[in-house]
């Protein structure tokens, strides 16, 4: 591996890890999917906080 992919899968790894790709994907189904305008990045992080808190899961605390 080169240190280009190595740093390439780093990053990829650190975001999907944090959530922080998940915004992108959002974007991606709602354009296939959904009429009208999608959330601002901070609306969806909002509902995002607010169903994991609602439904925590495995999370600790």
């Amino acid at each position: 591996m080169t240190p280009r992919s190595i740093l390439r899968f780093a990053r990829w790894y650190v975001r999907e890890i944090t959530g922080a790709s998940g915004y992108e994907r959002y974007l991606t189904r709602h354009r296939s999917h959904a009429p009208g305008p999608p959330l601002s990045r901070r609306e969806y992080e909002r509902l995002r906080t607010d169903q994991l808190d609602r439904n925590p899961g495995a999370r600790c605390c």
